[in-house]
C-alpha cells in the first residue's frame, strides 16, 4: 500500500510530462483525478494496516528504504491524499494559464508524491531527498502557472521561493549529515530511541540549531517567512492550497521528527528562541493582516501567525504542547485550504483581490461563497467549535505551563503574546468580513460557487466543523506516538 501510494501518482506524472503532453485539459484532469483517488485508497489502507517497507538502498553507507506510518505521520498522510483529490477535482473546470494541462497536473502529482514520501520516510537521508523532491514542481506551479497578468512578480516569487528553501535545505542537510555521523545511523527510529545519548550537549545544540533553522524556513518562522506572501499571492489556487496545506506541514513535521525527537537535550536549549520567534510571528502576521489590501496576501500572512502557534507549542516541551502543535498543523491545513479555494475563486471573478475596490456583498450575490468565507475566517480567529480553536488554545496553555527545563517566566510572557494574537486574528477577520461579506451592495454581480468548486469548499467546511466539534479522534490518533517520543527523550 505504501509503494502503491507513491508509484501510482509518480508514474502518471512522468507519463504526463513525457508521452501525455498533447492531452486535452479534460483528459489530463480525469487521469490525475483517477490517480489521486487510487492514491487516497492506498494511503487509507496504509494508515489502517501500518505496513513497513525496509530495503537496502546504499548498503555501503547503511542507507535504507525505510517507509512506515505512525500516529504522528498518519493525519498528515491522510490530509495530503485527500487534498490531492481535492485540487484535482477543483481544476476540473479551470484549465491552467501559461502552460499545458499535462505539465500542470504532473506538477500537482509530484508535489503529492514528495510530501507522502517525506511523511513515510524513516531514514534521515531519504527524508531529505523526499523533502527536496517537492521544490521543483512547486517552483514550476508558481513561475509558469501563476497569475498570467504579472510575469515579473511570478519570476520574483519563484526566485524567492527557490533561494529561501535552498538555503534552508542546505542548513538541514549539514545538520542531518552531522547527526548521522555522530550517531552512526540514519535510522530515525533508532535515533529517536537513542535521544542523543552519547553525543555531547554542545554538539547536540549546534546540530539541533542547524536542523531547526533549516526547517524553520519551510514552516515558515519569523523572520524567515518573507518568501511566503509573494508565493501565495502569485500562485494558482491549487498551488496555494498545496503550499499552505502540504509544504508548510513538511517543515513542522521535520521539526518533530528530527531535532525534537533525536536531539531533545539540544532542542531544549534552543526552544526558548523558537518560542520567541513563534510569538513574534503571531503578532507580526496579525498586524500585517490588519493593513494588507490584497486578500490572498492577507491569508498568507495569517498563515505566518497560525504557524507561530505551532512553533510555540513545540517549544513548550510538554505533551500538551506537542499535541497542540500537531493538531494546529492539521487544522491550519484545512482552514487555509478552504480560504484559498474561496479567495482564489473570488480573485477569478473579480479580476483582482484588492480589498480597496468596492464590490457587491457576498451575502447578497454569492451566499455559498460568503458562507464558506465566514466559516474560514471564523475558524481562523479561533472561534470555539471550529478547527482553529483547539490547537491555538492548547498551545497557549502549554506555553503558560512549560516543561521544567524551560524558563517559566519567559514562556508565560509568550503565552500572553499568543493570547493577544487571537485578538488580532479577530480584528483582521472581522475587517475582511465587513468589507467583503457584509453590506447591501448588489453590483457588480458575480456567479456563486457551484460544481467542483463548491464540492471542494463544502468538504473543507465540513472538515473545519468536524475538527472543532470532535477533536478527540485526531488527538487520540497522535497520543500514543507523542507519549512514546517524549518517554524516549527522558
Amino acid at each position: 500500500m505504501i509503494l502503491a501510494s507513491l508509484v501510482v501518482p509518480a508514474a502518471v506524472a512522468v507519463w504526463l510530462l513525457t508521452a501525455g503532453r498533447g492531452l486535452t485539459h479534460r483528459a489530463a484532469n480525469v487521469l490525475t483525478l483517477a490517480a489521486s483517488v487510487l492514491t487516497l485508497w492506498a494511503v487509507l489502507m496504509a494508515v489502517v494496516l501500518r505496513p513497513v517497507v525496509d530495503r537496502a538502498w546504499v548498503p555501503s553507507m547503511g542507507l535504507r528504504w525505510q517507509l512506515t506510518v505512525d500516529g504522528i505521520s498518519a493525519p498528515l498522510l491522510l490530509m495530503v491524499a485527500i487534498l490531492g483529490v481535492g485540487v484535482a477535482l477543483h481544476t476540473t473546470d479551470r484549465p491552467p494559464l501559461g502552460g499545458t494541462s499535462a505539465a500542470f497536473h504532473a506538477c500537482l502529482l509530484l508535489v503529492e508524491v514528495g510530501a507522502l514520501a517525506t511523511f513515510y520516510a524513516r531514514d534521515a537521508v531519504l527524508f531529505f531527498v523526499s523533502f527536496e523532491l517537492v521544490l521543483v514542481p512547486m517552483w514550476v506551479l508558481i513561475t509558469r502557472f501563476g497569475d498570467p497578468h504579472r510575469p515579473a512578480e511570478r519570476a520574483d516569487a519563484g526566485g524567492r521561493f527557490v533561494l529561501y528553501t535552498a538555503f534552508g535545505s542546505t542548513l538541514m542537510l549539514v545538520g542531518i549529515l552531522a547527526l548521522v555521523a555522530k550517531a552512526g545511523t540514519a535510522d530515525l527510529e533508532v535515533l529517536a530511541q537513542g535521544a542523543g545519548r552519547g553525543i555531547p550537549v554542545h554538539t547536540q545544540v549546534l546540530v539541533a540549531a542547524l536542523l531547526t533553522a533549516g526547517l524553520a524556513v519551510k514552516v515558515p518562522v519569523f523572520p524567515l517567512h518573507t518568501w511566503l506572501p509573494s508565493a501565495h499571492t502569485i500562485a494558482p489556487t491549487a498551488g496555494s492550497v498545496l503550499l499552505a496545506a502540504v509544504l508548510l506541514k513538511m517543515g513542522t513535521y521535520g521539526l518533530v521528527r528530527l531535532p525534537l525527537a533525536t536531539l531533545p537535550a539540544g532542542f531544549a536549549r534552543i526552544a526558548p528562541v523558537l518560542g520567541v520567534l513563534g510569538a513574534i510571528g503571531i503578532l507580526w502576521g496579525g498586524l500585517a493582516c490588519l493593513v494588507e489590501r490584497d486578500l490572498k496576501r492577507l491569508v498568507a500572512y495569517s498563515s505566518v501567525a497560525h504557524m507561530g502557534f505551532v512553533a510555540l507549542g513545540l517549544a513548550s516541551g510538554t505533551r500538551t504542547g506537542l499535541q497542540a502543535a500537531l493538531f494546529a498543523n492539521i487544522a491550519h491545513g484545512v482552514i487555509a485550504s478552504l480560504l484559498f479555494v474561496v479567495v482564489g475563486g473570488l480573485k477569478e471573478r473579480w479580476g483582482s483581490a484588492d480589498l480597496a475596490t468596492a464590490r457587491a456583498a457576498l451575502r447578497e450575490v454569492a451566499p455559498r461563497l460568503g458562507f464558506a468565507l465566514v466559516v474560514g475566517f471564523a475558524a481562523s480567529l479561533g472561534l470555539p467549535g471550529l478547527a482553529g480553536f483547539w490547537g491555538e488554545f492548547l498551545s497557549v496553555y502549554a506555553a503558560w505551563s512549560p516543561a521544567d527545563d524551560r524558563p517559566g517566566g519567559l514562556f508565560r510572557a509568550l503565552a500572553v503574546v499568543g493570547a493577544l494574537g487571537t485578538v488580532l486574528a479577530a480584528a483582521y477577520s472581522l475587517r475582511v468580513l465587513r468589507t467583503v461579506w457584509a453590506g447591501d451592495r448588489t453590483s457588480p454581480p458575480i456567479e456563486d460557487s457551484r460544481d467542483s468548486e463548491w464540492d471542494v469548499a463544502a468538504v473543507l467546511v465540513l472538515a473545519t466543523l468536524a475538527l472543532g466539534i470532535a477533536p478527540g479522534p485526531l488527538l487520540a490518533m497522535t497520543s500514543g506516538a507523542v507519549s512514546s517520543l517524549l518517554e524516549a527523550a527522558r
